[in-house]
């Protein structure tokens, strides 16, 4: 299983919307977008599971790909960690 970090996501996408998207890669076991409390939109990035061929195939045909007029970046989530460089110093 594969977590993918999702970001460019228009903030009027639902998780349907994204859900269909990548589901033309394969499953989606799992997906959650980054909602804005008051105004229950989209705040444009999301993560997406998925089994690591379909995963890979998703990173594939979706990274800079435009949808609802934005240029989607579908990449492989690291861990907190390991994006800044590996912690405190």
């Amino acid at each position: 299983m594969i977590k993918l970090f999702v970001g460019g996501i228009a903030s009027e996408s639902t998780e349907n919307d994204i859900k269909e998207l990548f589901s033309q890669f394969g499953k989606v076991r799992s997906i959650k977008l980054a909602m804005d409390v008051f105004s229950g939109k989209c705040k444009g990035f999301g993560f997406i599971e998925m089994e690591g061929h379909e995963a890979r195939a998703a990173i594939s045909g979706l990274n800079g790909k435009t949808y609802k007029e934005q240029a989607l970046k579908v990449n492989e989530d690291r861990p907190k960690n390991a994006r800044r460089g590996g912690g405190r110093r």
